[in-house]
């Protein structure tokens, strides 16, 4: 069965840098697109970056030139380079496929303080 497990996620200033990795098990994601999405208190999911098999990446304007997604399919990994954090990207932070989720993780928290 298909697993995604999210970690990295934590409390940090605004300014801040944070590094969420995401680690795919159960089967192989190294032909799908692959996403980081998050979802705000009283909010939808989003979906924030996203990066195909060939590295082409693609980003929400709320976080274009702040976030940086990356993949390593060797160890069944992706990651998201997260720097000059604002409050606002205070939510869950979860990885799965685009444009289609698979199951969901349990995501990872991130907190920043203002």
């Amino acid at each position: 069965q298909a697993q995604l497990v999210e970690s990295g996620g934590g409390l940090v200033q605004a300014g801040g840098s944070l590094r969420l990795s995401c680690v795919a098990s159960g089967r192989d994601f190294s032909s799908n697109r692959m996403g980081w999405y998050r979802q705000a208190p009283g909010k939808q999911r989003e979906l924030v970056a996203s990066i195909h098999y060939g590295n082409i990446r693609n980003y929400a304007d709320s976080v274009k030139g702040r976030f940086t997604i990356s993949r390593d399919n060797a160890k069944n990994t992706v990651y998201l380079q997260m720097n000059s954090l604002k409050p606002e990207d205070t939510a869950v932070y979860y990885c799965n496929t685009v444009p289609l989720p698979v199951g969901w993780g349990h995501g990872t928290q991130v907190t920043v303080s203002s």
